[in-house]
């Protein structure tokens, strides 16, 4: 998620890397590059092997927890706590929240003092995030509409969440959390890749999520939509309100959360897929806070 922002907000080259195979590649350490390590718990073992590796090589290092007295917050150059309290669920919804506002946050900044992006523009931004608290508390009150919607994913033998540009990453995010929850098969991808191998999944019947918000990948999102509806399957449409009509027929069900800037529409969209995972999960009688062989931080390899 943070990828896509800082590309759009910077002209800084950004690339991602799962903290357990950086160690094991031979990186190329480059000066004047800063290394950011995302942990809710700041003891995920992995990721501070990896910050270890990087102080070794005289990296700039900077860490994004929530736990303040962590090992990575102490080792890391610089802190950036998120504050979200102490966070009792495994599948970590709000601590997700909280590093990709932080992550945000950061793009902006650093768009703003290299003065890659307009001073009036940076205050709009900044200006509409402060508004983002009561846009999330408005796109909360889709409860019920998500309850009812929750039964069918059980009953699938799997799923699929699909999105294009900022929704792709929350598309993983909502297919990560049912897998965890609800323990359903559910995979996120990226909408315009679907004809290269995973529509041979698409069965009559099969619920598929849908991230289309109204931004610059809708039409194209809406396409691959189309695909996947012509192939049977049942489409969650999420989206966020307007006045245009949506261009597509036979959507089994949609959600609209409210309308916010295109940066801060991931934020909106996470809501719901969070909320299906919970009540998914709660239907089938688990253990929400705790899934199955899953530990709270991961302080082994």
């Amino acid at each position: 998620m943070a990828k896509y922002w800082f590309e759009e907000l910077t002209q800084l080259d950004v690339s991602i890397d799962i903290a357990s195979e950086f160690r094991y590649r031979k990186n190329r350490f480059k000066k004047d590059t800063l290394y950011i390590f995302v942990s809710q718990s700041g003891e995920t073992a992995d990721t501070y092997a990896a910050l270890d590796l990087c102080k070794k090589n005289n990296m700039k290092t900077c860490a994004v927890v929530n736990v303040i007295e962590s090992s990575i917050a102490r080792e890391a150059n610089f802190v950036l706590p998120i504050h979200c309290g102490p966070e009792i669920g495994v599948a970590s919804t709000k601590a997700f929240l909280g590093q990709i506002l932080i992550l945000y946050i950061l793009a902006l900044k650093l768009g703003s003092l290299r003065i890659e992006i307009n001073q009036e523009i940076y205050k709009e931004k900044i200006k509409e995030l402060q508004n983002l608290p009561s846009l999330i508390e408005k796109s909360l009150l889709i409860d019920n509409d998500i309850q009812a919607i929750s039964s069918t994913f059980n009953e699938a033998k799997g799923s699929m969440f699909l999105g294009r540009g900022f929704s792709y990453p929350i598309a993983l995010e909502g297919a990560l959390k049912l897998k965890e929850l609800s323990y359903v098969h559910a995979e996120g991808y990226p909408a315009g890749e679907m004809k290269h191998g995973p529509l041979a999944l698409i069965e009559d019947g099969m619920p598929v999520v849908v991230l289309a918000p109204r931004d610059s990948y809708y039409k194209k999102t809406i396409s691959n939509m189309q695909e996947v509806i012509a192939r049977g399957a049942k489409v969650l449409l999420i989206t966020n309100k307007s006045k245009d009509e949506i261009f597509s027929e036979n959507i089994w069900e949609t959600i609209e959360v409210e309308n916010t800037n295109d940066d801060l529409l991931p934020f909106l969209l996470t809501i719901p897929l969070q909320k299906l995972a919970y009540y998914s999960a709660l239907k089938k009688g688990h253990d929400i806070d705790k899934p199955r062989n899953l530990a709270k931080s991961v302080t082994v390899e």
